[in-house]
């Protein structure tokens, strides 16, 4: 059984070591942060422009016609949101 990443207190006797990122999955690489990070990006939904949450996994949890709407929403359940770059 995998014990997840988040939340984990720095340890003093142990310098932060990143080498075993490269090392992950990808679905091990999206277990990181998670279920507490989520993504908002740009989604059309019924032809309509709208903001989505994604969890770190990428599975769609919600959609909202602002962005403001969908941070908003995000921050109200405790989840950390990330803006995906877009133009």
């Amino acid at each position: 059984m995998n014990t997840p990443l988040r939340n984990t207190p720095a340890r003093p006797d142990r310098a932060a070591d990143f080498s075993d990122l490269r090392s992950l999955s990808p679905a091990a690489f999206a277990q990181l942060g998670s279920p507490d990070l989520v993504y908002v990006k740009p989604v059309e939904v019924n032809g309509k422009s709208a903001f989505a949450i994604h969890a770190a996994d990428g599975t769609e949890v919600a959609a909202f016609a602002t962005h403001d709407l969908a941070l908003a929403a995000a921050l109200q359940t405790d989840m950390e949101p990330m803006r995906v770059h877009w133009e």
